[in-house]
């Protein structure tokens, strides 16, 4: 009997491969544009069933298990695919994940019966299935939930004018409320800047615009960081993330008059390393990684 993660992993390698490095950009935009008349779509779904006879040859499956596991992944690979490019918002990253966890759910379908319908029972007493679940959860609770948490806490403390501006200001009511929840709680400097630059003080100011959303994103990576350096225990690493964006950052803060704003984005920062690096500690503990 095979083992359920010895079919699985495998599997997943290939997938990868053939869905990531083996598709040119010319495949994906020909798929786009003619879908079920694109040779290129039957192309790559042939080669990601094609592609998994390696493995099934290494693991000594049978060849006409072997042979109908070409057929299921290359049929279900072209079917994910045709609706995935049919879709008029498909491009958009909620329909990449679909699609790829899509394709995996298929490849965990296969390894269940590859592995002679090995019991759920068993894939959760698997020797590192609990250290797994208690790493991606942590990955998980370090993205919107630290937001939401962050976000509220600075919702405590508005951001007030400085007494030269109040006059100019006395109709712009800045507050950490008013902002947009995600830019706020991922990275204050931006939620800050939507509203400063706004605002008539700053009229005469060469306006900078940032990405959409771009303040969300770069606090998930910061977060991301430092917790994964933490779970590997280089904690000099941590120091330079933090190095890095103070000095990106250090420009935004020092062009801005108001202190109330350097506290702000100060708070949020530390905030975020303090609740990651609680998380990745715990964690660490958890999988019975001595903390140095």
């Amino acid at each position: 009997m095979f083992d359920f993660f010895g079919v699985l992993i495998p599997f997943l390698f290939i997938h990868i491969i053939c869905d990531f490095y083996l598709q040119p950009d010319s495949w994906v935009e020909a798929k786009k544009a003619h879908t079920y008349r694109s040779p290129e779509l039957y192309f790559h779904s042939l080669l990601h069933g094609v592609g998994l006879i390696l493995p099934a040859m290494v693991l000594g499956i049978d060849w006409r298990s072997t042979v109908c596991l070409v057929v299921i992944v290359a049929v279900t690979h072209f079917v994910i695919d045709l609706w995935k490019v049919t879709t008029p918002k498909g491009g958009k990253l909620a329909y990449f994940v679909i699609d790829q966890a899509l394709h995996v759910l298929v490849l965990v379908a296969i390894a269940f019966h590859v592995t002679d319908g090995a019991s759920i029972e068993a894939v959760l007493t698997h020797e590192h299935f609990s250290d797994g679940v208690l790493v991606v959860f942590a990955y998980l609770l370090i993205l919107k939930p630290t937001s939401i948490v962050i976000g509220a806490v600075l919702g405590k403390y508005p951001i007030e004018n400085s007494a030269e501006d109040t006059s100019v200001n006395a109709n712009t009511s800045v507050n950490v409320d008013t902002m947009e929840a995600n830019d706020a709680a991922a990275d204050p400097v931006t939620a800050v800047a939507k509203v400063t630059t706004a605002s008539p003080v700053n009229a005469g100011a060469t306006n900078v615009s940032g990405l959409v959303a771009g303040g969300e994103l770069i606090g998930y990576l910061e977060r991301l960081l430092i917790l994964t350096f933490t779970l590997v225990g280089s904690y000099a690493a941590v120091g330079f993330v933090l190095a890095a964006k103070s000095i990106f950052r250090f420009g935004e803060l020092n062009q801005s008059a108001n202190r109330s704003m350097t506290e702000y984005v100060l708070i949020g920062s530390l905030l975020s390393v303090v609740i990651t690096t609680l998380i990745g500690a715990v964690v660490s503990l958890g999988l019975g990684i001595k903390l140095k």
